[in-house]
């Protein structure tokens, strides 16, 4: 297919597209987005029961921490080598090899949990690690697909949708997650059954959810627009970029390609900044509430609006962050990625002043600055490690670049799980300061977010550069 468009930017900006070619592209991106969003409700199950697990197996926060941190650190590992793995299987084929061993390994954590040993703690490190490499399957394979489907114009958009299914999972983990907390009588075909009642539900209802969609998503969502029978138009200079879907790249030139491009690095290092503050609020939020505020996520109204109203500020930052990128600038990400740091970066920092005067301090103003976190770092995660990672990788690369990008921000995300436990162990014990630490712990992570965006824009300003 041919493109009759102009390369400019207000052409790029609505690229147009043979008949069906949306609705059809709108299938593949609606599975692949349910196949991601069911990932998340096997990652986030763990934060909703952390108090329950700390209580009966007597962990600290740097213990229970240590979970989320071989989790982290795993998936990191597992973006870097999963990425290459995904641009040569297909992001399809990756997407639902994660998924199937994702399923096996949370029912193994919740089956692990009746054994009693005492070396319960390194079992859950090794599951819950195994467990983070799997997962890591997931954004290359998604980020692969979507660059095959998406014109650079629409990639901002696309990574705010991607936002969307993103927290699809997590408000379906936050809602339904408290409901298995507690045992509820359901009646099948003339039998009663109870369900829930113990937090090992929340690692065994999840992987049935997963399971389900891993099959439609496989019969329906296709790697590229041509197994669909459908082209899509690029300009010349994003063509020779992304090349064609089928070629087969020799991996020295996709590492030296990749690995090569400075914009790369900088971005990484920024998820890494986004990792540790996006991990620190989703990872802790429960024990948060259950440890500086007394309030139980099976019984508190305030935690449970809380935990739905954290994903949906998460989308509403994404889809807009997204749009303004693709629409205001022309597909450059750096300045909206630095303009919403300064926004979370300011937000932290009235969250640790205030929630630190016992005049002003509240669960209820806790909660509403927490969710001004949630929108600001979800917002650059889509952005970045969605929108840059395409733009900067191509469909030929694509895997690869998400995977460089997104290892960062869970190494991030792996310093926010056994290391930000241990300073809020310490900060009760020895300092006036409390919880109040974890405010002053995101800081620095979001300010330096920032520097490193307005790096790229200041560098890139006035040029046509693909990720800037």
């Amino acid at each position: 297919m041919t493109s009759n468009t102009s390369t400019s930017n207000s052409d790029r900006s609505a690229p147009e597209h043979p008949p069906g070619f949306r609705a059809r592209r709108g299938q593949n991106w609606f599975m692949l987005g349910l196949m991601y969003a069911s990932y998340y409700t096997c990652r986030y199950n763990i934060a909703v029961v952390a108090p329950n697990i700390m209580d009966k197996f007597g962990f600290n926060n740097a213990q229970f921490g240590l979970i989320n941190t071989s989790r982290d650190w795993a998936y990191a590992v597992g973006q870097f080598v999963n990425g290459l793995f995904t641009d040569k299987l297909g992001g399809k084929q990756a997407m639902a090899l994660g998924a199937v061993l994702t399923i096996v390994l949370n029912v193994l954590f919740g089956v692990t949990s009746f054994t009693g040993s005492a070396s319960i703690l390194l079992y859950f490190c090794i599951i819950r690690g195994a467990d983070g490499y799997a997962q890591s399957f997931g954004a290359p394979g998604m980020v692969k697909v979507n660059t095959a489907w998406f014109t650079r114009a629409e990639r901002g958009r696309f990574a705010g949708v991607f936002g969307l299914m993103i927290q699809m999972g997590y408000i379906a983990i936050n809602t339904f997650g408290p409901w298995l907390l507690t045992a509820h009588i359901c009646m099948l075909f003339g039998y009663k059954f109870i369900i829930g009642g113990r937090w090992e539900w929340l690692f065994f209802v999840p992987p049935m959810f997963v399971a389900i969609v891993v099959v439609f998503m496989l019969l329906i969502a296709k790697n590229n627009p041509e197994e669909t029978g459908y082209e899509i138009d690029h300009d010349e200079r994003e063509a020779e970029q992304d090349g064609e879907h089928d070629e087969n790249i020799p991996l020295v030139h996709v590492l030296r390609t990749i690995l090569g491009k400075p914009m790369v690095w900088v971005t990484a290092c920024a998820y890494f900044c986004t990792g540790f503050v996006r991990s620190a609020q989703s990872g802790w939020w429960v024990a948060y509430f259950d440890q500086a505020w007394g309030l139980d996520i099976k019984t508190s109204t305030l935690v449970i609006i809380t935990g739905a109203l954290l994903p949906l500020c998460g989308f509403v930052g994404s889809i807009s962050s997204g749009y303004i990128s693709d629409t205001l600038f022309k597909g450059r990400r750096a300045p909206v990625a630095m303009g919403l740091y300064a926004v979370e970066s300011i937000v932290i920092l009235l969250a640790a002043i205030l929630l630190n005067s016992p005049d002003i301090a509240s669960p209820g103003l806790a909660a509403f600055l927490m969710l001004m976190i949630a929108l600001t770092c979800n917002s650059t995660h889509s952005i970045l490690g969605t929108a840059a990672a395409m733009d900067l990788g191509g469909r030929k690369m694509a895997g690869f670049a998400a995977g460089v990008i997104d290892s960062f921000q869970y190494i991030g995300a792996g310093i926010a799980g056994h290391e930000l436990g241990r300073l809020l162990d310490y900060a009760k014990a020895n300092t006036d300061l409390g919880w109040n630490a974890w405010y002053f712990a995101m800081l620095p992570f979001s300010l330096m977010g920032m520097i490193l965006m307005g790096v790229i824009w200041w560098r890139t300003r006035g040029k046509d550069v693909v990720g800037g």
